[in-house]
């Protein structure tokens, strides 16, 4: 291997997730003042208050959520073994790595990962955002901290959204027809895609997402081969403006009324469990399909760890630092086609 003499670092960047109950709050605050989150005029002195106001707010309404999931979210966890599996596989074919978690919105956070990035002495940074698909309020927003945090002098690699890759769409399609062998015929499902909502305004600006999670659909079913309807909905709407429609809770009244009574949830938008899969959809959406007549209601679990979805990984970042046989600048992005 050509780069076996280096050192590289490779950043798993993920949203983050409060892991105790007491956590929340602190962690809704730093999502709210983002400004690729809460954006408008004069925000930069109405940011802080507002976002405790919301922050406050929305800690009381979603405390019972992480509680029935076990008083925090797993995505950390998750998300550090992701890493840890990844740097294994990256030795395993020669690459000297170092795999690190930066969180945008609580620990460990971006900052925290540089400070081992640089106590590592990597010669290289891969950035990778575990999000498939882009968007300016997710990887946009991890992109944006890194640049604003590291200038070290050097090279550093970014992966591109990796929603058209054969091994994660591998990945996605193995999840699901582990899910679709628990129902009694199998072809008689219906698969609901569920992916997280951003608001109407950041679509309308331009931001690819909702056009990437829709290829995505179409990807997976045609490389599948399933017969079975399918349809595509979202989820995890925040306030009164207008976001990504139709969402979870319009699709399964929609089911109920058209008499379907087999569903398979397919969390089309996230790569590991956490409060949006084991509390919104495998609690909350659950109860709600059980209370509106549907008989069997199945989620398909997150990637995590899944060994085609690491190999996903894998290949990301050795085509990031194989292909790009220019020198880039000290510490600045360069994009890994």
């Amino acid at each position: 291997m050509a780069h076996s003499s280096r050192r590289t670092g490779v950043v798993l960047f993920q949203l983050g997730g409060p892991d105790s109950l007491e956590a929340i709050e602190p962690f809704l605050f730093n999502l709210f003042c983002d400004p690729d989150i809460i954006d408008f005029p004069f925000a930069r002195i109405g940011r802080k208050p507002l976002a405790k106001l919301i922050s406050s707010t929305r800690a009381r309404n979603v405390q019972h959520h992480y509680a029935v999931i076990g008083g925090g979210s797993p995505i950390r966890r998750f998300t550090e073994q992701q890493a840890r599996t990844l740097q294994l596989r990256l030795n395993e074919s020669g690459i000297d790595a170092r795999c690190f978690v930066a969180m945008r919105y609580w620990h460990p956070f971006t900052a925290e990962a540089i400070e081992q990035v640089r106590a590592a002495q990597c010669d290289e940074v891969v950035l990778l955002p575990l999000y498939p698909h882009y968007s300016c309020t997710t990887t946009g927003s991890s992109l944006n901290e890194w640049r604003r945090q590291f200038q070290d002098p050097v090279p550093v690699y970014c992966v591109d959204p990796f929603y058209r890759h054969h091994l994660y769409l591998d990945a996605l399609a193995e999840k699901i027809e582990e899910t679709l062998a628990r129902f009694p015929d199998p072809r008689r499902a219906e698969l609901v895609f569920s992916a997280h909502s951003v608001p109407m305004s950041v679509i309308e600006k331009g931001d690819p997402y909702q056009r990437q999670i829709e290829e995505t659909v179409e990807l997976v079913m045609r490389r599948a081969g399933w017969a079975n309807r399918h349809r595509l909905c979202y989820q995890s709407k925040v306030g009164a403006s207008r976001w990504l429609q139709p969402s979870l809770h319009k699709t399964l009244r929609a089911l109920a009324a058209e008499n379907v009574r087999e569903v398979c949830i397919v969390p089309i938008s996230f790569v590991s469990d956490h409060l949006e899969t084991l509390g919104e959809i495998d609690h909350e959406a659950r109860h709600e399909a059980t209370t509106l007549g549907i008989t069997q209601f199945e989620m398909t679990p997150g990637l995590n760890n899944s060994p085609i979805f690491i190999s996903a990984l894998a290949d990301l970042v050795e085509t990031a630092i194989g292909v790009n046989l220019k020198q880039p600048e000290g510490g600045q992005l360069v994009a890994a086609d």
